[in-house]
């Protein structure tokens, strides 16, 4: 674990660039926290995000605002691969700890919005 995982996992938010099939960028602002050596993070199963990461696990992430406007700190590449239902779970945990109240709630309510598999945890392993 180098500096630039350390520095991105305390971050409160990223920017995550995933990129579509002819190579354009969607950056996507996220909460995300560091657990094992990787940034974790997750997202609705329909999300394009996920769509684009299944098909190439390639992505970028910044240090940024609430929005994803304003970035800051370099752009770290990295491999992202989607979770089992196991790993989501442990994400899930991972943020709301990290979040705080803010994070306790979002994901009671994100559980009662459907079921189990409607959300995926992403994990990524950073460049270093």
């Amino acid at each position: 674990m180098g500096s630039e995982f350390e520095r991105i996992a305390a971050e409160k938010y990223v920017v995550l660039t995933t990129f579509r099939k002819n190579g354009t960028p969607v950056p996507t602002p996220v909460w995300a926290a560091g657990d094992g050596g990787e940034l974790v993070l997750w997202s609705e199963r329909k999300a394009g995000k996920v769509k684009r990461i299944r098909n190439s696990g390639r992505v970028e992430v910044q240090a940024c605002d609430f929005r994803g406007n304003k970035t800051h700190g370099d752009v770290v590449a990295g491999e992202a691969r989607l979770l089992d239902l196991d790993g989501t779970e442990r994400v899930r945990k991972v943020i709301a700890r990290k979040y705080g109240i803010t994070g306790r709630v979002t994901m009671f309510f994100s559980k009662l919005r459907g079921p189990k598999d409607r959300t995926v945890g992403i994990a990524i392993k950073l460049a270093e």
